[in-house]
């Protein structure tokens, strides 16, 4: 979904719900293309589960290699350029290190670097619209019940009662 909305942008399509009537040959092509990769899953799929299974049995320190090696081989085929390949390794391992050890989630990161520039773009069209007043925020109602429902969701998860029982539900067996 990143990568598509990622696409979007890139294409100057915005994204969002206006897709199906500015642009309906591109929704409407997204659509069949899934109807038509998850028939080939099937197909493909099917004669193919006893590999798959067999690959779940591979052991953690052999995939784990060949997965850095095949991410390795795509970085240095887009440009031909070892330095790529460092910059890789570099930000892996400060992505590991961010991420792995201080618990962070990734998706989060994905989504900030994705819908950052729209909500900055729309946040100077809004203070525009309100010639730079940023009590335009509170005073209408949908958008001073978003921040609170937003207020609110933040004080949940920083809670530490709130947080203790999040991480006891969901612990991974």
């Amino acid at each position: 979904m990143a990568l598509m909305v990622g696409a979007m942008t890139i294409h100057n399509i915005q994204p969002g719900p206006q897709v199906m009537t500015s642009n309906p040959e591109l929704f409407w092509g997204l659509i069949a293309s899934m109807w038509i990769g998850n028939a080939m899953l099937i197909i493909l799929n099917l004669p193919l589960i006893g590999i798959w299974i067999k690959l779940l049995t591979v052991p953690y320190r052999w995939l784990f290699p060949a997965i850095v090696l095949f991410c390795a081989i795509g970085v240095y085929s887009t440009n031909n350029n070892t330095w790529d390949i460092w910059m890789v390794a570099l930000f892996g391992v400060v992505g590991y290190m961010a991420f792995i050890k201080l618990g962070c989630e990734p998706a989060p990161l994905l989504l900030g670097f994705i819908l950052g520039p729209m909500m900055e773009e729309n946040l100077r069209r809004a203070l525009l619209l309100s010639r730079g007043d940023w009590s335009v925020f509170v005073t209408r109602p949908l958008s001073a019940g978003l921040l609170v429902a937003a207020a609110l969701l933040l004080m949940v998860v920083l809670l530490p009662s709130v947080k203790k029982k999040r991480e006891e539900t969901f612990v991974e067996d």
